[in-house]
């Protein structure tokens, strides 16, 4: 016998639905973009890797500095966030202006800058630019050349800019090279096909075999990445900003989910995405809270492979 629900059962799930959806809403545009912050800790078993080298690496991406979504107050708090971990090597990896979508009130990236001049590590701090450092730079959009306003700012607090170029580095007498492309899709004119990557040029510059750690900003260059490089890192997802049972409904990556968010392993190649922490078209975060990476690289066996996130509560 089919029992229909009374008139009060469906008043009821429908009030409980629309508070669920109501509650649902407010966080993801009220909270998690504001006031949660993670750190995401891997330990990948990386091929090309030198036996005996250790290094911590934060990497963070996609600041998207402006107001409400992202004040100076939640950037200073991010870059204490960062420097308590004691990380051997910081790595960013663009997009620090917010676009229009998303600001009230722009934030002068000079301002940025101050307030990221004190992330400290003690092989340094290194920079990639992403798209929205050319889309928000408007000279730069019409001369279609750089610099851009984001590494002049950066590059004035003595953070370096790395725009097709690599890096040698030492760690306990161990050296490993850290690389970066340029953005491959930094204009926004009709007509322009005009990408500043050149990923062959870049890793030309390695001169030995020790281990690469490759930045790049969109993570579809990925596919041109050959097996010499450890480790690619890249960012501009945000994980699509509302992700729910490791799908991401919405992803500005050609390879849709295969490259929307986290570890990511092709024919033995790696790369990790960073959630990165602002937000970008719609002013919504849920199920992919802030996030700054901790790379544990040559990590021992009981940290190999795991992945923990820590949460924090920042800002109240």
């Amino acid at each position: 016998m089919l029992i229909l629900p009374s008139r009060r059962q469906v008043l009821t799930g429908l009030g409980a639905s629309a508070a669920l959806v109501g509650s649902t809403g407010v966080y993801a545009f009220g909270i998690e973009p504001l006031y949660r912050l993670v750190v995401t800790r891997y330990a990948p078993v990386l091929p090309n890797w030198t036996p005996g080298l250790s290094l911590r690496v934060a990497v963070l991406a996609d600041f998207h500095v402006g107001e409400p979504f992202m004040p100076l107050d939640r950037i200073a708090e991010i870059v204490d966030a960062t420097n308590a971990l004691k990380p051997d090597l910081i790595l960013m990896l663009g997009d620090y202006p917010a676009g229009p979508s998303v600001t009230y009130r722009k934030v002068p990236l000079a301002d940025f800058a101050r307030v990221v001049a004190p992330l400290k590590a003690p092989l340094g701090v290194h920079a990639i630019l992403g798209n929205h450092d050319w889309w928000d730079d408007h000279q730069a959009q019409e001369r279609l050349a750089g610099p851009v306003a984001s590494r002049r700012a950066l590059e004035a607090v003595g953070i370096p800019v790395m725009e097709n170029d690599a890096l040698r580095l030492v760690k306990d007498g161990k050296p490993f090279w850290i690389a970066g492309v340029g953005d491959q899709i930094p204009f926004l004119m009709q007509g322009i096909d005009i990408a500043l990557d050149d990923l062959p040029g870049t890793l030309a510059k390695v001169t030995d075999p020790a281990p690469i750690l490759l930045m790049i900003h969109e993570p579809d260059l990925f596919l041109d990445v050959p097996d010499r490089v450890s480790l690619t890192l890249a960012g501009h997802t945000h994980g699509g900003q509302v992700r729910l049972f490791g799908y991401s409904p919405v992803i500005p990556s050609v390879r849709g989910n295969d490259f929307a968010y986290g570890h990511v392993v092709r024919k033995g190649r790696h790369m990790i995405v960073s959630g990165g922490f602002g937000v970008s078209r719609f002013p919504v975060r849920l199920g992919v809270p802030p996030e700054i990476v901790l790379l544990e690289l040559g990590a021992d066996a009981d940290t190999v492979g795991k992945t923990v996130q820590r949460t924090k509560i920042l800002r109240g």
